[in-house]
């Protein structure tokens, strides 16, 4: 008997796994990932509050577990070649390459805080990313001081306690469980702009540890919409068929959600293993940007800078955990407890929150975010298209949103 989705259909009945389409996954799982990999809720339908589709159903799925398979043998691959001389060798003609650009890591971090924050607020009307609207003026003023303060180390603190205030201003018109998606990215950023500022030499050398992890949880976070809101990513799949490489959309979706998870997780392993996840995660979000246009690259500038010093960090010492991590073993064992950890907060906050049926309100259908126009590369698409707004309704993100966003966008223009 099918088990029925959140929406009360019954789930679609996933295609079990051949050995020539395992075989293509090996060769196309980042790829796919990079496809899927825009923020769902920047283009697409949504509902915060919905009840979130059974865990059970990705645990039953074979194509989960054909992913996952799949991740843990590059993981162990690498994790094993990093042992040898060779893997050594890897890492020096790694540092090689990035001797140009480590010495100036932190001006070139600094300098991609700052411009963020000035294009937002050159775009105005959101808080921190393209979702998050807001009719108040004096939000993009504040993103002007924000960048203001990167430049000098003194009020560099100033400038990262601003993040943290404007993700808790946005809880007045957004749903907590909604910014959770952006808190650890936040966290990341402001930490490293305090430690960057201290003369404490012991917190200073960790700034950009405290900023991979940052990056490292907001990917796995926001990688489980694609467990627990397939739907959300139909219409994506529906307008953009390319996407998923001839895959069946049921097929493709948790498929592309291991991938961001596992490359999440990779950037808090060992050198090689995270070296090799942030340059896969950096091709995923340069590929992200040709479907879906500069509003993807905007909302991700800070996540793309971050895994560019990621990839540059010669860094060899690991610091938590590191006989775990050192092993062999550690690999399914670290990624299996991830994985248990943040299922566990993401269904058992949701349940919190809204409760067992959750708490759905009005559908954001055609009123969601945004959409990429080639023409129009900042503003919705014609009638119709994904986020194109109704023509004369509100744009809603959560149900607190909807009068504030109404301001932002019309009908025949829209900013990010």
């Amino acid at each position: 008997m099918p088990i029925p989705s959140p929406t009360g259909q019954p789930a679609p009945r996933r295609p079990s796994p051949r050995p020539a389409d395992v075989f293509l996954l090996a060769g196309a799982i980042t790829l796919l990932a990079g496809s899927a990999n825009a923020h769902v809720k920047w283009f697409a339908p949504y509902i915060v509050g919905a009840s979130p589709q059974p865990i059970g159903l990705t645990l039953t799925d074979p194509w989960f577990w054909a992913a996952i398979g799949l991740v843990l043998v590059f993981f162990l691959a690498t994790r094993a070649l990093e042992r040898t001389q060779a893997g050594e060798t890897l890492l020096l003609g790694m540092d090689r390459l990035s001797r140009p650009i480590w010495p100036r890591a932190d001006d070139f971090f600094r300098v991609a805080i700052g411009t963020f924050f000035v294009a937002i607020f050159a775009v105005g009307g959101v808080y921190l990313t393209p979702d998050l609207a807001t009719p108040a003026e004096w939000v993009s003023w504040f993103q002007l001081l924000i960048a203001a303060g990167v430049f000098w180390r003194r009020t560099m603190p100033l400038s990262a306690l601003g993040i943290l205030i404007l993700w808790v201003i946005a809880l007045r018109d957004y749903d907590f469980f909604h910014l959770l998606d952006y808190l650890a990215l936040g966290i990341g950023v402001a930490g490293y702009m305090a430690l960057y500022a201290s003369r404490n030499p012991d917190w200073h050398r960790h700034r950009f540890e405290v900023l991979r992890w940052g990056v490292a949880i907001a990917l796995m976070w926001s990688s489980l919409e694609k467990f627990a809101y397939p739907e959300w990513f139909y219409p994506l799949v529906e307008e953009k068929p390319f996407l998923t490489f001839g895959l069946p959309r049921d097929v493709f979706i948790p498929m592309a959600g291991v991938a961001e998870f596992t490359m999440g997780f990779g950037l808090l392993w060992t050198p090689l293993v995270r070296r090799l996840s942030s340059i896969a995660l950096l091709v995923i979000f340069l590929s992200a940007v040709w479907p879906f246009g500069r509003v993807d690259m905007l909302g991700h500038a800070l996540i793309m800078a971050t895994i560019l010093v990621i990839a540059a960090d010669p860094e060899r010492e690991v610091h938590f955990i590191p006989r775990i991590r050192g092993a062999l073993a550690g690999v399914p064992l670290g990624l299996a407890t991830a994985l248990v950890v943040f299922v566990t907060a993401y269904w058992g906050t949701h349940r919190t929150i809204y409760g067992p049926d959750g708490a759905p309100g009005p559908a954001t259908a055609d009123l969601a975010t945004h959409s990429h126009n080639p023409e129009e590369p900042h503003g919705p698409m014609a009638a119709g298209g994904i986020g194109a707004p109704r023509a004369n309704g509100p744009i809603l993100s959560d149900d607190g949103a909807a009068a504030a966003a109404d301001t932002v966008l019309t009908p025949t223009t829209a900013t990010p």
